[in-house]
């Protein structure tokens, strides 16, 4: 099985990997933008996400290797990768593990460390959404308007909802996946795992998934990188600021 992507452009390969319960999709905007300054874009969609196959078997080194089927599977021998949270572990044990393949690799706002789980709560909702099956989008902010304060995480939440065969709103990732092992998007990388690629490693100041304390991890598993900071970002630092963020990556990958 493939994962399910999208191309923009021509070029050098770009391989966008998204966040947990994101998709390709949330990468867009960007995409079309580093697509006219010669790189071909691919927005990946991770299993259990988006449009691509779901599948109990749901970790770090499955994720990469399916990244690592997809670029053989269409002949890329090698790739620059972006990731974001979830797709930036993913994008660091493919520079981990994977290294002949990794051209550059951006991370955006994760640590290989271990995290405490936060998503139960979004989980549920997510659930509840499924099994309610509204029949407008409307009905379904509405439904979500009460437990999320942040507009910007209800849009996000509702861009995991799809039309079924009865034209009813269903949840498209794998919520039953998830709700029965939210651990796996926590888990560490391996510690004694060192990358040489060239590597950038952005973090939102208003955001605790990279503290000044992770530093020291974060060059000593990858000592041919650097570490920028975003004022007046979270985690998702890339909708936050964007002209910032952007001017990032297009600095380091020299676009």
């Amino acid at each position: 099985m493939i994962v399910h992507s999208n191309v923009l452009g021509e070029g050098q390969p770009l391989f966008v990997l998204h966040g947990f319960i994101g998709s390709g999709d949330n990468w867009k905007t960007f995409a079309k933008k580093w697509s006219l300054s010669g790189r071909q874009v691919h927005l990946l969609d991770a299993r259990n996400h988006g449009k691509s196959f779901h599948h109990d078997t749901w970790d770090y080194p499955t994720m990469a290797a399916d990244i690592i089927h997809y670029a053989q599977s269409i002949g890329i021998s090698s790739f620059e990768v972006l990731g974001h949270s979830m797709g930036g572990k993913t994008a660091m044990y493919l520079a981990l593990h994977y290294p002949i393949y990794i051209e550059k690799l951006v991370v955006a706002d994760i640590a290989p460390k271990s995290y405490s789980s936060q998503h139960g709560e979004i989980l549920e909702a997510l659930w509840e959404l499924d099994q309610r099956r509204f029949t407008s989008r409307k009905e379904a902010e509405d439904f979500l308007e009460p437990l999320f304060e942040s507009q910007q995480l209800r849009f996000f939440l509702l861009k995991n909802l799809e039309r079924d065969s009865t034209q009813e709103l269903r949840v498209r990732c794998n919520i039953q996946r998830f709700l029965a092992d939210q651990s796996t998007v926590t888990q560490e990388l391996n510690p004694e795992a060192k990358s040489e690629v060239q590597s950038l490693f952005v973090r939102g100041l208003n955001s605790t998934y990279i503290l000044d304390s992770d530093f020291e991890r974060i060059h000593h598993q990858f000592p041919n990188s650097q570490i920028a900071s975003l004022e007046n970002a979270g985690h998702w630092l890339h909708a936050e600021q964007p002209e910032a963020f952007d001017q990032l990556v297009t600095t380091f990958l020299d676009l």
